[in-house]
């Protein structure tokens, strides 16, 4: 599995990110994400091929727990209003469901949060596995209707802001295939 060190950071601390850098053309990996339904108290799981057909954005933070990936997660969510019915945004942390559906109850936030906190894998296979931290690095994936990822953008540092005009021109772009 390819590890990169250094590249990462917060602040001072620099961490180790283990899995490969994804490149725009390639099939998305598949995965199985949780999340809490409020209606009826259960926790589902989600994958990959439950959106095919659409485009969607997949925005990875740290944890819901921080300033700056609420910050992220309110932006994307801004942005909901803007895109066609095709398209869809999710959130992805290692947080657990039940923890993101409170903060999105909280907030208002109404796009789907998915939880990775199972296991690390869907870390592992898109190049996000923060391996000190046990949490994913920030960054943002847009997927076509084909499963094919389109943009890909990994943050180095923890404590900045993706690309959201960079990411929108894209999602606009694979809507329009």
């Amino acid at each position: 599995m390819d590890k990169r060190e250094n590249k990462v950071f917060v602040g001072d601390e620099h961490l180790t990110v283990v899995g490969k850098i994804l490149q725009p053309g390639e099939a998305a990996p598949d995965f199985r994400l949780d999340y809490l339904d409020l209606v009826d108290g259960t926790i589902h799981t989600v994958g990959l091929a439950d959106s095919t057909g659409m485009v969607r954005l997949l925005n990875v933070v740290n944890t819901l727990a921080t300033p700056i990936c609420q910050r992220v997660t309110r932006r994307w969510e801004a942005f909901c209003t803007t895109l066609p019915p095709d398209t869809c945004i999710y959130t992805v942390s290692m947080d657990l469901p039940q923890m993101q559906a409170r903060w999105q109850d909280a907030t208002g936030v109404l796009h789907q949060t998915l939880s990775a906190w199972r296991n690390e894998q869907f870390g592992r296979d898109y190049g996000v596995w923060l391996k000190e931290r046990r949490l994913l690095q920030t960054a943002v994936f847009i997927i076509d209707r084909l499963d094919h990822l389109v943009y890909a953008e990994y943050i180095a540092d923890q404590l900045r802001e993706p690309n959201y005009e960079a990411a929108m021109q894209a999602m606009h772009k694979a809507v329009l295939r």
